[in-house]
């Protein structure tokens, strides 16, 4: 019967449902020399619970005031702000540059755009001036 009783209580345990007397008796169970076969494995972590209760941390631990923990968060604020001001500088800099550099590029674009349609209507003011230099001389013979 109390093995059934500590199967069920083991149960529990793994699905955090035991209180606080139950686990009392999986302790005083499982300390023991005599624990079934099947459980032997909660045998060892019962056990590590006892060691590690026993057991005790022996070196001092310096604990620093909090002012500095506030003057260094005061310089860690100053630092981050300077850093995301520089960044910020840094980063208009280079839009600036980039925008410069794509206007030269619209305006390289352009000028040669303009350059092909001037060449093109100087040809279409020869061709009509040539027309003209035609007509006249026609209307001069037809005279």
């Amino acid at each position: 019967m109390e093995l059934a009783n500590i199967e069920k209580l083991v149960e529990k345990y793994e699905n955090a449902e035991t209180t606080l007397q139950e686990e009392a008796i999986l302790k005083n169970y499982f300390t023991k020399e005599e624990v079934a076969p099947h459980l032997q494995e909660y045998k060892y972590l019962f056990s590590y619970f006892v060691i590690a209760k026993d057991e005790t941390y022996t070196k001092t631990i310096k604990l620093e005031p909090e002012k500095s923990k506030k003057r260094n968060f005061k310089w860690l604020s100053v630092a981050a702000s300077i850093a995301l001001l520089f960044s910020v500088f840094i980063g208009k800099q280079q839009y600036d540059a980039h925008q410069r550099e794509k206007a030269e590029v619209i305006y390289a674009q352009v000028s040669e755009g303009l350059k092909l349609l001037s060449t093109n209507l100087k040809k279409g003011e020869q061709a009509v001036a040539t027309l003209y230099t035609y007509q006249s001389k026609a209307n001069k013979a037809l005279k």
